[in-house]
């Protein structure tokens, strides 16, 4: 799922008439400075990143003028808010409340619902589970029959459930038919505004919120700027970007790619090509436990075709600083595996020709498994690199392909005089 920064969350507001702050994002201290001599009063400024918890961690400060505003937004802009970098910071009005709710709508995926639910409480600001865990007759839901959708009585209604005043159910009413309609015209899987607040002098107000799209619909929705269509707690690395554009436009298969780390630091890292996401992820945990860690991960299932693996496994040999390439294959594959091997076969011998020694270790299992290990074989014979090559005797045992691929990085570093 692709989630939105607060400040086009609150873009997508204003189009239905849900009051917001007045603000603007800024990239820059002085862009910072500009936007609260423009509000002309204090202001709050706030780190954009994919993180709940902001004020807690310090991505949310206040500022009595232009010159606060621009020494707050200096210490921000750079800065590590829960391990995310922060690029932008969002500089608005800071308001003067008097009371928080909350109204939102996510998917209910279960059986009963299969389908939007919309939430309205009378406690804004904290997490919404809790309160509902907590304080469950403050909360308020509804189920949504998508087809007839939200109308305002039936906001009215939800709203009154949880004792929202009723000189306010106008201001209330729009606000949830608004994140409602926010939430199907963009293709939401969640859409929520907390906390939305009443000032003191009586204004319904979002001050902040949180909008997360369906990756699968990102392409109906060019006006959101999304380049990469996945959920990212950071902006996309340059190596992911690329990948993305292996799989924006051909649908055979997977080909996902994702950088653990923004550049590596010290030894042990290899880059890992997964099949299959579960069996995966064990040999994720082997490599850890033998003190080497992954640069990417990245997975090809889903019978992807071979142009398609071939350039995954390019933009993984990429990957500055790598020591080896593992192929975790710790699955009965039921696609057509020899489309991987002539994959690797033609990435390797662009990538690894110079590269003398370098540690390969692929385990490869299913539908045609004994005709990609000769491709494999014959392809690689006399490329320079240390290559082994297992079968579906393995696939449940991820711990010796890790010790294998832990002993081919150790000769690696021995032949180069790295300790």
């Amino acid at each position: 799922m692709v989630r939105l920064y607060e400040y086009q969350g609150k873009q997508l507001l204003k189009t239905t008439n849900i009051s917001v702050p007045q603000g603007d994002v800024a990239s820059t201290p002085e862009e910072a400075r500009k936007v609260a001599e423009k509000i002309g009063k204090p202001v709050v400024v706030k780190a954009q990143v994919w993180a709940t918890g902001r004020f807690k961690a310090g991505g949310i400060k206040f500022a009595n003028n232009p010159d606060e505003a621009e020494k707050v937004a200096r210490e921000l802009i750079g800065a590590q808010i829960k391990s995310i970098k922060v690029e932008k910071v969002l500089v608005e009005e800071k308001l003067d409340i008097e009371k928080e709710f909350y109204a939102g709508v996510i998917v209910d995926t279960s059986r009963e619902v299969s389908g939007p639910v919309i939430m309205f409480s009378t406690e804004g600001g904290v997490d919404i589970e809790q309160v509902a865990r907590e304080s469950p007759e403050k909360v308020a839901r509804m189920n949504v029959d998508y087809l007839r959708g939200v109308r305002s009585y039936d906001a009215s209604e939800l709203v009154l459930k949880v004792g929202a005043p009723r000189h306010l159910l106008t201001p209330l009413d729009a606000a949830v038919c608004g994140i409602y309609e926010i939430f199907t015209k963009y293709d939401a899987r969640s859409a929520e505004i907390n906390p939305l607040v009443l000032t003191k002098d009586g204004k319904i107000i979002a001050a902040d919120c949180r909008v997360v799209v369906d990756d699968s619909a990102i392409y109906r929705h060019p006006e959101l700027g999304i380049t990469v269509a996945r959920e990212f707690q950071r902006e996309p690395t340059p190596l992911e970007m690329v990948a993305w554009m292996i799989e924006e436009g051909d649908y055979r298969g997977n080909a996902f790619f994702s950088q653990m780390v923004d550049k590596i630091e010290g030894p042990g890292y290899v880059g890992y090509h997964g099949i299959g996401g579960g069996g995966a992820i064990l040999g994720v945990d082997a490599l850890n436990r033998r003190g080497l860690k992954i640069a990417n991960y990245s997975d090809s299932s889903g019978d992807p075709t071979a142009s398609k693996v071939y350039r995954l496994a390019k933009t993984i040999l990429a990957i500055p600083g790598i020591e080896g390439y593992l192929l975790g294959g710790f699955i009965v594959a039921n696609q057509e595996q020899w489309h991987h091997a002539h994959a690797l076969v033609k990435a390797f011998r662009e990538e690894l020709a110079d590269k003398p020694g370098y540690p390969v270790v692929l385990l490869i299992c299913g539908n045609r498994e004994k005709e990609s290990h000769a491709i494999l074989k014959e392809g690689l014979k006399d490329l320079p690199i240390r290559c082994e090559i297992y079968g579906s005797e393995y696939v449940f045992n991820p711990d010796f392909i890790a010790e294998r691929m832990r002993a081919l990085v150790d000769e690696y570093r021995k032949d180069r005089g790295i300790a």
